[in-house]
């Protein structure tokens, strides 16, 4: 950009013309004594040339002041993945939300992350008691997007994380274990459907409705994680032809008739990445979509901390560490050199934290984007997960989506964007300065507990003990006090924060709440260094302080989200309960 004195009326005429040179979704925007002029390629292009327009248009000193702007996107597609399954459904004023945010961070995709959580026709009996999405709201949503310049993309997994329809007797035969599995030195419930044409046809089937739902010429079949293949069903065949051929046989089977129809089909490249034989292979129009939610300087921690406590227990659940060190570059040049199209997937890294992992997080979007850059990724999608329960309220990912749009739109350019700032300025429309300010700074916290650990923080790992890789170590007494005093800093500023956006007081709220949970986690964390009578007392003052705040989360979730699943992301926190129960029996 660059500026000269003079520039042009606010009600000064405007020309538009297309320009083909322009790069895709690209724009040139002068502005002078003689108007405005606004060169774009397609649009898209024209969309965001009027958007930086009336943003400059803002500022009263707009007429004395001539701008040269020319823009274009880094990653042609910019997506938002949202988690509804895991147990939050969101309702149509939060899905309108998100959608100003989206726009605003110029993303041009959505997918809305489903198990079981569209109303299907025929499978009732699995979403009945999920506050399910309906087609009608999806198309309702898809309009919207569409008003927007976003385009809605029907995402439902098809091989991995299927527990949802297996735990009921008709789908039980579907698994790969219909009894389940180990992993992580835990059993777990049958999730993966075995690699079967049957169960290929049956996920076609889910497919094929919810994409009736939307227009859009993608979809998302995701196959991640497919924990039990080869251990059940599929043994045998695994042991003869290899494990990733037979996960890539069914995977191509499911992509192959929206492949046919012209559609771009996107996949989780986790397993297939670990397979190089099969990069060859890969059919046109499929993409896959290399995922990783934590930087390589929190991988290195994790790797140099002295007893590796956090690094057996994400071993023993089959996690490969030593891979983390190198961020997206290694993934990303592999695919590269065998001349696969992908896209790169980081995370806002929120979940399994309750407040955020916003150091993490930023440097999770930025190595996303400086790998994809490097090795030619063609999209980018921020994800925004609901592991255990998505304790965590919507608006702690606020943060990281500004972020995420903005380094997937022009890294270099916004790299060092002062996320309070925005936050501030253009989501929550605070004069005072404090809700971004405290959104910014309860993300941080994660830091001051000085534990380097993976894929959460000491806040969630306290609180859900159970679904969790143990501490690798109790965070310091002088540590869990500044900790303490950071939290209610925080609270105090948002008691006198004036955020001006229609959700600013459910977002004052649902903030104060994640405080005073975390402020919780502390005190379990504390508890758990006490020893004899003073452990008992802890625990039973820990238990009288449990039904106001579990009626508080009960509160703010249904003031962003339906009632379906709210019982059972409740039900995470038993493990705990009982725990301090015990704890407080104690003689």
């Amino acid at each position: 950009m660059t500026t000269t004195a003079g520039g042009a009326a606010f009600d000064g005429p405007v020309t538009v013309t297309v320009d083909a040179a322009l790069p895709a979704q690209g724009y040139r925007l002068r502005t002078g004594p003689d108007g405005v002029d606004v060169r774009h390629r397609d649009a898209a292009g024209l969309r965001y040339a009027l958007q930086t327009l009336d943003q400059l248009r803002a500022d009263p000193g707009f007429p004395a002041v001539g701008y040269d702007i020319a823009d274009h996107p880094d990653f042609a597609v910019r997506g938002f993945l949202l988690d509804i399954s895991r147990d939050r459904v969101p309702t149509r004023r939060t899905l309108e939300r998100w959608l100003g945010i989206l726009a605003l961070a110029r993303f041009n995709q959505l997918e809305l992350y489903c198990e079981h959580t569209f109303a299907y026709r025929d499978h009732r009996q699995v979403w009945r008691d999920a506050s399910p999405l309906t087609a009608e709201d999806l198309r309702w949503l898809d309009a919207r997007c569409a008003m927007l310049g976003i385009e809605l993309v029907a995402n439902q997994n098809t091989f991995g994380h299927m527990e949802r329809f297996l735990r009921h007797p008709e789908h039980a035969d579907r698994a790969e274990n219909p009894d389940g599995f180990e992993r992580g030195g835990r059993h777990h419930p049958p999730s993966t459907l075995a690699p079967t044409d049957d169960n290929a046809a049956f996920v076609t089937g889910l497919l094929q409705e919810i994409t009736g739902a939307v227009r859009a010429r993608r979809v998302t079949i995701g196959a991640d994680e497919p924990f039990e293949l080869g251990t059940g069903r599929s043994r045998e065949r695994a042991a003869r032809e290899g494990l990733g051929e037979v996960y890539f046989a069914y995977v191509t089977r499911v992509m192959r008739p929206w492949l046919e129809a012209g559609y771009t089909v996107a996949f989780w490249a986790d397993v297939f990445g670990d397979h190089p034989e099969l990069m060859g292979r890969m059919p046109p129009g499929a993409v896959p979509v290399v995922w990783q939610y934590d930087a390589p300087r929190y991988a290195a921690e994790v790797l140099a901390a002295s007893d590796g406590t956090e690094l057996r227990s994400w071993r023993g659940r089959g996690s490969d560490v030593e891979r983390l060190r190198d961020g997206f570059r290694g993934r990303a040049r592999e695919l590269r050199a065998a001349g696969v199209p992908f896209w790169v997937a980081p995370g806002t890294g929120t979940w399994n934290s309750l407040i955020g992992r916003l150091d993490n997080a930023v440097e999770n979007m930025t190595d996303a984007a400086e790998a994809g850059l490097e090795s030619g990724a063609q999209g980018y999608v921020l994800t925004s997960w609901g592991d255990h329960g998505m304790w965590d309220p919507p608006s702690v990912a606020f943060g990281p989506a500004v972020h995420g749009g903005a380094v997937s739109w022009c890294l270099e350019a916004n790299r060092h964007t002062d996320l309070a700032a925005v936050l501030n300025e253009h989501v929550l429309l605070d004069p005072t300065g404090l809700s971004g300010t405290v959104l910014d700074r309860l993300g941080r916290v994660c830091e001051e507990f000085g534990v380097p650990m993976l894929n959460g923080s000491p806040v969630a790992r306290a609180l859900f003990p159970d679904v969790n890789p143990p501490l690798p170590a109790l965070p310091t007494a002088r540590a869990l006090d500044d900790v303490t005093r950071t939290l209610r800093e925080c609270r105090h500023d948002l008691a006198v924060a004036a955020p001006s956006a229609a959700d600013g007081e459910v977002v004052r709220r649902e903030l104060d709440h994640a405080a005073a949970l975390a402020e919780f986690a502390v005190d379990v964390l504390r508890a758990r260094s006490y020893s004899g009578a003073a452990s008992r007392d802890a625990a039973r003052r820990l238990l009288l302080r449990l039904p106001a705040l579990l009626a508080e989360q009960r509160a703010c979730w249904l003031l962003r989200s339906a009632p379906g699943g709210l019982d059972d992301s409740l039900a995470r926190i038993t493990p705990l309960r009982h725990a301090l129960q015990e704890a407080a029996s104690r003689p």
